[in-house]
């Protein structure tokens, strides 16, 4: 299995580039988003890549970070949802966007990737959901001045946000699990803690439900 290649990029498609790698070139399948972010030609470059094996085709898609990676993973995993559809879901949303509607079960945000239908975006966001957690987490180091336990005032709670109560171990796990995934699709430190704090509150007490709450204080009104 290749996983990753790493070498100079020789030549940009409208879909795909080449990268040599020690005299080789790779022919590696892109997201539009992963397209424009990638240098030009002759410069180096690395992709985290999946290969996609069929009976008289063997094809490579690259993706920026192992996240973007793992979601192609979990998509080409739902039925009806073959290499392309998920492409056109990255392209479209990118993989903070996708970890957000499938959190969320915002099917219609992803029926705005093209040649995606409701019913396919229903399926997919109710197929994925309870795994979005652990893909958001991917890669997130431990969350800056995190609170150990919910309990223990912290500096990224704000001021004005109530001291949350004491909780078991399992809940305090989950909700620096939710923060982790927070902090990793770029939310600030004191806005991720109030929203997992408040979601705690509300009852959430698993990771998912936590991440999902939180999410929906964190939206833009």
């Amino acid at each position: 299995m290749i996983g990753r290649l790493a070498g100079r990029l020789i030549l940009r498609g409208s879909d795909h580039v080449m990268i040599d790698v020690g005299g080789v070139g790779y022919v590696v399948y892109v997201n539009e988003r992963t397209l424009a972010a990638l240098p030009g030609a002759g410069e180096a470059a690395a992709l985290y890549t999946d290969l996609l094996v069929r009976e008289d085709l063997l094809q490579l898609f690259g993706f920026l970070t192992p996240v973007e990676k793992e979601w192609h993973r979990l998509l080409m995993g739902v039925q009806g949802i073959g290499a392309k559809a998920s492409m056109a879901i990255l392209g479209a949303l990118g993989p903070d966007g996708v970890s957000r509607a499938i959190a969320l079960g915002d099917a219609a945000a992803v029926r705005t990737a093209p040649g995606v239908g409701p019913k396919i975006a229903q399926r997919l966001v109710n197929e994925l959901k309870d795994k979005a957690p652990a893909v958001m987490a991917m890669g997130a180091g431990p969350v800056a001045n995190a609170p150990a336990a919910p309990a223990d005032p912290d500096p990224v709670i704000a001021p004005d946000s109530p001291p949350p109560a004491s909780a078991p171990a399992s809940s305090a796990g989950a909700q620096a699990e939710a923060l982790s995934a927070l902090a990793n699709l770029g939310y600030a430190p004191a806005d991720a803690a109030r929203a997992v704090t408040e979601a705690a509150g509300d009852g959430a007490d698993d990771t998912s439900s936590l991440i999902r709450a939180a999410l929906k204080r964190l939206a833009p009104a």
